[in-house]
């Protein structure tokens, strides 16, 4: 699960992509994601990296944070034809149900808990 510092869940249903096929895959084909999901990128070291939406067929919310889980950029990114690129230090990359980020007041600066068990 994905909290706020105070306790407030963003996320229920979390799938992490660590490898390789799983990130290069991402949302690609899927026909929705529903209001609680999330895709955890978890990046093999702190980097700069493109964010497509190539066949990814609805708009999705997009978090870029550092090793410590702190939210660095947001992002909503449109079907086909978003692209967005995450700041140099970027560790962990969160794509999410379109809406999450204003729905749950989501700003650069604050730290999230992502609970991997």
């Amino acid at each position: 699960m994905i909290l706020k510092p105070n306790g407030e869940l963003l996320a229920s249903d979390v799938e992490f992509a660590e490898g390789i096929i799983s990130q290069t895959r991402g949302l690609m084909f899927r026909k929705s994601i529903a209001e609680k999901y999330a895709l955890v990128f978890i990046l093999s070291t702190p980097k700069s990296v493109s964010v497509h939406m190539f066949f990814v067929f609805f708009p999705i919310d997009v978090l870029f944070l550092d090793s410590e889980k702190k939210i660095l950029k947001t992002a909503r990114l449109k079907p086909w034809i978003g692209l967005a690129r995450s700041p140099e230090n970027t560790k962990y990359i969160i794509e999410m149900h379109v809406g999450s980020i204003e729905r749950h007041r989501l700003v650069a600066g604050e730290y999230l808990k992502i609970d991997c068990s």
